[in-house]
C-alpha cells in the first residue's frame, strides 16, 4: 500500500444524477516556470471512472479502477498527460456505479461498499525549474448530468443522447445547471498502486449473420461468445429508442436469456435527432448474439460491432494440432480466459453472478500463466485474498473479494469455513505463478497467507486425521450429479478435501524451504505425512480401492502423490484407466477432478486412455460443446443438451473457463513443453503423441525467451524441432524415453515411434 502524500480529497456530487454523475474543474497552467516537463494524474473513485483533459480521455483504460477488496485496498491508476495539458485546461471526471454501488451476486443487493460515488484524483504538473503544480479533487469542483440514466454491470446502461453536452470537459462552459461537491469520509492508507494491468478494449468483432428469429426479433450473430458491449453511430428520430439485449445462445430460434437469471444485460439508447455514437462503457455482458428493437431501418454487418473487453495481458503461448476440433477447443479455453479476467479471474461473465471464485483459478492458473502473461494480474489478485482472509482469521472466502460476506447464503452452503480446492488458492495459485515466472517474491508476499490456510485447515481435521467435517463443494458439477444438485458428486467430499491437503501441505513445505523457512518447512513436512498416513489409513482398502471408487478419487490420489507405496499407485492407475473404459470415454469428473484426469492417466503409462478421453466427442466431454458450435468453454458439461434446448440447471454459463483446465495437458504432453525448473530456467521438451494426432505447434514465450516445439509423424517416425532461448537448458525426451540435454539454439531429432498404448495392452 502506498504512503505517498496527497493534496486530494474523495469528492461526491451535490446530487446523484441517475447514477453517472460529470464532475470537472477547469484551470490555468501556471506561468513562470518555464516549460511543462511533465503531467502525471493519479485518479480512482468509489464506482468506475473516465478521466478527461480537455474532453480527450487520459488513456485507454475502462471500468476503471475495477474491483479489489474496497474495504482495505482502493487501487488508483497513473497517467503520463504531459500531452493532454494546455495552457487554460479542464480535467473532467466520469463516474458510474460499476462492483462498489451496482448489483453483485444472485441476492439483489446493491450498495455493498456504500452508497455515495466518489472520485480522488491528483493532476501533478512539473515544470523545468523544478516547480510542482498540482490540481486535486476538492470542494471547489463542479458537478452536472451526463447521457447516462442508468448503469448496472449486470442489467446494461441506458445512455439519451439528448441530454449530452457538448464541450463540458472543455475551458470555458458554463450552461449554469452544475451544481458544487462535497467531501466523503476516505482514509488515503487504503489507496495502493495495482499490481495488474488495466481493463482495455481488446479487438472488435463484426457480425457474421443478422437474421430474424420466429417471433419477428431481429437478431445479430457475432459468431464468438465474447465479453464487452456494442458500439455504433446512427442517426434517427428524436426521442425514438434502441434497445438491445444480449446472450450467449439462442434457444427455439430466439434469444436464450434464462442462463443470465435476473441479469437484465439490456442497453438502451435514445436519439438525439443528430449523428449520435453509443457506446455503453458503464456496463459489459457476456453475449454472442444481441436482439436489435427500434433500429431505424435495418441493421447491416456494417450498422454495429463487438468491442471485446478485458484485462491488457500479453499472450505468450500458443498451440495447434492436426486435429481441427482439438485446436477449436484450445481457442475456446483462450476465449473463456478472455472473458473471465476482467480485471479479475471470475467464474463467468453473463449471469448475476461475475465472482472471484477461488476454486475456478486454483485449477486453472497454471494453464492461463502459459497462455498469458498474468504474473501482475493474479499477483493483484492474491493480494485481494490475503486482506479478505487475514480480516476472517485465516479463512480463505469461496471468492476474491469477498462480496458473499455481506448476502445471505442459501440453506445448502452452512456458515463460511475452510473449502478444499476452493481455499486452495491461496496455496495453489502462487505456486503456479512461481513455477510459471520463477519470482521468489511471489511466495515471499502470498508466504503469510499460505501458512495461515495450511494452519487453519489443520485444526478442522477429525480424530482421523481428515479433512471429512463440514460442507464442501467438492467434485463440483460432477456429470452424474443431478442439474439441481451440482454437489451431489460420486466422489466422497472428504476423500477429496484431503487429498487436497495433502498437496497444499506439501507445496506450503517447498514454499518454507524456499524461503530458507526451516522449522517451518518440517512442521509442513510432518502435516503432509500425518495427513497420507490418514488418507490411506481410512480410505485405502487391502486391494488398493480408493473409497468412493470413481474416477476423481484416483485422478486426484495419483495427481498429487498421496498414495504411499508404488503397488498402490500401481493399481490406482490401472483402476482409473478401467474405469474410464467402462464409461466408454466419456467425462465422468466435476471441477476437482477434471484438470487433473489426463495428466494422471499419462503418468501412470494409460496414454491411450487419455487420448481417447481427449477427443471423444459424445456427451459428457471436451469435444461435445465443441460439435454443438461452442466458441467459449461451458460451465456444465451438458449446459447445451444434444437436442439445443439448455440445461434445466439454475447454473449453466456458456463461458466458465475452469473445465478448459485440460489446456495444460495439451501443451506439456501433446505439444510437449513443460518447465523443468521455475520460470522454465530449464526446459523440459516431452511430446507424447497419440490418438488421430500426427502433427502439433506449441510455443511459450518464457521469461528468458521463446520455446518453440513443432513434431510430425512420418513413416512410422516422430520428427522433432525444437528451438530454446540462449542460456537455457532443455531436456528432450524422444519415443521410449530416450533423453538428450540441449543447449540455446534450434534441433531437430527423428525417432523411431513408440505407439502410445496402455500398459494393459
Amino acid at each position: 500500500m502506498t504512503q505517498t502524500p496527497w493534496l486530494a480529497v474523495m469528492i461526491t456530487p451535490e446530487q446523484d444524477f441517475d447514477g453517472a454523475p460529470r464532475l470537472r474543474q477547469e484551470f490555468r497552467v501556471a506561468e513562470g516556470h518555464g516549460a511543462v516537463a511533465k503531467a502525471t494524474l493519479r485518479a480512482t473513485a468509489f464506482g468506475v471512472y473516465e478521466a478527461f483533459i480537455n474532453g480527450v480521455p487520459v488513456g485507454e483504460d475502462v471500468l476503471s479502477p475495477g474491483w479489489s477488496s474496497y474495504e482495505w485496498r482502493l487501487r488508483y491508476r497513473t497517467y503520463d498527460v504531459t500531452a493532454l495539458v494546455a495552457p487554460s485546461s479542464v480535467l473532467g471526471v466520469e463516474l458510474g456505479n460499476g462492483w462498489y454501488r451496482g448489483r453483485l451476486a444472485w441476492h439483489g443487493k446493491s450498495n455493498l461498499y456504500g452508497k455515495d460515488l466518489g472520485f480522488f484524483g491528483q493532476l501533478d504538473i512539473e515544470f523545468a525549474d523544478g516547480h510542482v503544480q498540482s490540481v486535486a479533487s476538492d470542494t471547489s469542483w463542479q458537478s452536472g448530468p451526463s447521457a447516462t440514466t442508468f448503469n448496472d454491470l449486470y442489467d446494461g446502461q441506458t445512455i439519451d443522447a439528448r441530454r449530452n453536452q457538448s464541450g463540458w470537459a472543455e475551458p470555458g462552459f458554463d450552461d449554469g445547471t452544475w451544481t458544487g461537491v462535497q467531501e466523503l469520509e476516505f482514509d488515503v492508507d487504503r489507496l495502493a498502486e495495482p499490481v495488474s494491468p488495466p481493463v482495455v478494449r481488446t479487438a472488435v468483432v463484426k457480425p457474421v449473420e443478422i437474421t430474424t428469429s420466429p417471433s419477428g426479433k431481429t437478431l445479430v450473430d457475432f459468431g464468438q461468445n465474447l465479453v464487452g458491449w456494442l458500439r455504433f453511430t446512427i442517426q434517427g428520430e428524436a426521442g425514438s429508442v434502441i434497445t438491445l439485449r444480449h446472450a450467449e445462445v439462442l434457444e427455439d430460434g430466439e434469444l436464450g436469456t434464462r442462463p443470465l437469471r435476473s441479469a437484465k444485460a439490456t442497453d438502451t439508447f435514445v436519439l438525439s435527432g443528430g449523428q449520435d455514437v453509443f457506446e455503453p462503457t458503464k456496463t459489459f455482458h457476456g453475449f454472442r448474439y444481441a436482439e436489435v428493437t427500434g433500429w431505424p431501418g435495418t441493421p447491416t454487418a456494417e450498422s454495429l460491432e463487438a468491442v471485446v473487453v478485458h484485462s491488457d495481458l500479453e499472450r505468450t503461448g500458443t498451440f495447434e494440432c492436426s486435429n481441427e476440433l482439438v485446436n477449436q477447443l484450445h481457442r475456446n479455453i483462450v476465449w473463456g480466459l478472455r472473458g473471465n479476467f476482467l480485471d479479475l479471474p471470475t467464474d463467468c461473465p453473463q449471469r448475476d453472478e461475475r465472482l472471484g471464485w477461488t476454486g475456478d483459478i486454483a485449477v486453472f492458473a497454471p494453464t492461463a500463466a502459459f497462455l498469458y502473461d498474468v504474473k501482475g494480474f493474479l499477483q493483484d489478485w492474491l493480494l485481494d485474498l490475503a486482506v479478505e482472509q487475514k480480516a476472517a482469521d485465516g479463512l480463505v472466502p469461496i471468492t476474491v473479494p469477498d462480496a458473499l460476506k455481506y448476502c445471505s447464503q442459501p440453506a445448502e452452503f452452512p456458515s463460511p469455513e475452510s473449502s478444499a480446492l476452493w481455499s486452495e488458492a491461496s496455496v495453489w495459485v502462487p505456486w503456479a505463478l512461481w513455477e510459471a515466472y520463477g519470482d521468489i517474491s511471489v511466495l515471499q508476499d502470498q508466504y503469510e497467507s499460505m501458512t495461515a490456510h495450511t494452519r487453519r485447515v489443520e485444526t478442522l481435521l477429525s480424530p482421523t486425521g481428515l479433512w471429512d467435517r463440514g460442507f464442501q463443494f467438492g467434485d463440483w458439477l460432477d456429470p452424474d450429479a443431478a442439474p439441481d444438485q451440482p454437489w451431489a458428486a460420486k466422489a466422497d467430499t472428504g476423500v477429496v478435501a484431503t487429498a487436497c491437503l495433502y498437496r497444499t501441505a506439501c507445496l506450503t513445505a517447498q514454499a518454507a524451504r524456499l524461503l530458507g523457512k526451516t522449522d517451518d518447512a518440517a512442521y509442513f513436512e510432518q502435516l503432509a505425512a500425518r495427513v497420507r498416513a490418514s488418507f490411506g489409513e481410512h480410505y485405502v482398502a487391502a486391494d488398493g480401492t480408493i473409497h468412493s471408487d470413481c474416477t476423481t478419487v484416483y485422478a486426484l490420489a495419483l495427481a498429487f502423490d498421496v498414495l504411499q507405496t508404488p503397488t498402490l499407485r500401481k493399481f490406482a492407475g490401472g483402476r482409473l484407466a478401467e474405469l474410464v473404459r467402462d464409461n466408454n470415454y466419456r467425462v465422468s469428473t466435476g471441477f476437482a477432478g477434471t484438470p487433473f484426469i489426463t495428466h494422471a492417466l499419462t503418468d501412470t503409462g494409460y496414454m491411450d486412455e487419455a487420448y481417447r478421453l481427449l477427443l471423444e466427442e459424445g456427451c459428457p466431454s471436451w469435444l461435445y460443446p465443441v460439435t454443438m458450435g461452442a466458441t467459449t468453454v461451458w460451465e456444465r458439461w451438458d449446459s447445451m443438451l444434444p437436442d439445443g434446448t439448455i440445461n434445466p440447471g439454475e447454473m449453466t454459463s456458456f463461458n466458465h473457463y475452469a473445465l478448459g483446465a485440460v489446456a495444460g495437458w495439451l501443451h506439456k504432453t501433446v505439444g510437449g513443453i513443460s518447465p523443468a525448473a521455475p520460470g522454465y530456467s530449464k526446459v523440459r521438451i516431452a511430446p507424447v503423441p497419440g490418438g488421430d494426432i500426427d502433427w502439433a505447434r506449441t510455443s511459450l514465450r518464457t521469461p528468458h525467451g521463446t520455446v518453440q516445439v513443432e513434431w510430425r509423424l512420418d513413416d512410422g517416425a516422430l520428427h522433432l524441432e525444437a528451438t530454446v532461448p540462449e542460456g537455457v537448458e532443455a531436456d528432450v525426451v524422444l519415443p521410449g524415453g530416450e533423453l538428450r540435454t540441449v543447449g540455446g539454439g534450434t534441433h531437430r531429432f527423428s525417432s523411431v515411434l513408440h505407439i502410445a498404448a496402455s500398459v494393459a495392452g
